[in-house]
């Protein structure tokens, strides 16, 4: 991930301080997210509190305390990733149900929410979808792909990358909360929890494209944790969608987000061979569009 808002290795503890001792030599493994410190044995398990403390430090700028949880597992955080993604975005939604109930434009209301959002997730998708499109579509072979996608500052692409999905969300939560407050209201949350667990499905079936960065150093992704993550993730969505939407227009909103999620997987295939950081950010803001976009066509909420 490019910018240096993001959570370093040192803050996450996804990498040995320098005074650190060196593991013994072992045999060259694939990677894999067992995040041990020695090589040897296996990390301390962390429990449903620590795991969601997880998720919001890493997924948001709100507080969360002094008290340091053991060494980043990013499996462990995958998980109950669903229940920090609805502490996320509570405040936003709150506030674009309130600035719509009480008279405000509903695109106005839906723009102050979405900077909110913003805000609070500290552009974290925003800037790595920005720079996943600079990295993707501005170089030629895949080494310059991934150079560029490292490099912090965003060209045409970039800035195209983060003006368009805003405008998009912006459009599709107004559109909503004009026809259904409630039901927007409800939509967008379901959209985020989806969205950000969603995402972590790339981290599952692709490699690191690259030898060093955040995704590099957490590994592949276990199965049993990703799915286990996004199963949760859709039953929070059906308890905040079907309600207000019905079975079939939930059924038709995973659908499409299923769809959009395998066809992002080939082209980073095609692409670059195999995943990053930002890649992976890229995906939660296009499956939240995707959801989104999905309940604006016929408006039948």
């Amino acid at each position: 991930m490019g910018r240096s808002s993001y959570p370093t290795d040192e803050e996450l503890q996804l990498t040995k301080p320098a005074n650190s001792k060196k593991p013994a030599k072992t045999t060259a493994q694939s990677p894999t997210n067992d995040n041990s410190d020695d090589g040897t044995l296996p990390p301390k398990r962390a429990n449903m509190v620590e795991a969601i403390i997880m998720g919001l430090r890493f997924y948001s700028r709100l507080p969360t305390g002094n008290q340091n949880h053991h060494e980043f597992n990013f499996a462990a955080m995958v998980r109950p990733l669903a229940l920090p993604s609805l502490i996320i975005g509570v405040g936003p939604a709150f506030i674009l149900l309130m600035l719509t109930v009480f008279g405000a434009s509903p695109l106005f209301a839906a723009a102050v929410a979405v900077a909110l959002s913003a805000i609070i997730t500290g552009a974290m998708a925003e800037d790595a979808f920005a720079d996943a499109m600079d990295g993707l579509f501005g170089g030629q072979t895949i080494e310059q792909k991934l150079e560029i996608m490292h490099d912090s500052r965003h060209g045409t692409y970039g800035t195209l990358g983060i003006v368009i999905p805003f405008v998009l969300r912006m459009i599709c939560l107004g559109t909503l909360v004009a026809v259904a407050p409630i039901a927007g209201v409800a939509i967008w949350l379901a959209s985020g929890v989806l969205a950000r667990s969603g995402a972590t499905w790339i981290a599952q079936q692709l490699p690191p494209a690259r030898a060093d960065g955040l995704s590099a150093n957490a590994g592949i992704l276990p199965a049993r944790a990703c799915y286990f993550g996004i199963a949760l993730s859709i039953a929070v969505s059906f308890a905040l969608m079907v309600p207000f939407v019905g079975l079939g227009r939930w059924i038709i909103a995973l659908l499409v987000s299923a769809i959009v999620l395998v066809l992002w997987r080939q082209m980073l295939v095609r692409l670059i061979g195999g995943q990053t950081g930002d890649t992976i950010g890229a995906a939660q803001l296009i499956l939240e569009i995707a959801i989104l976009s999905s309940f604006i066509f016929g408006m039948g909420l």
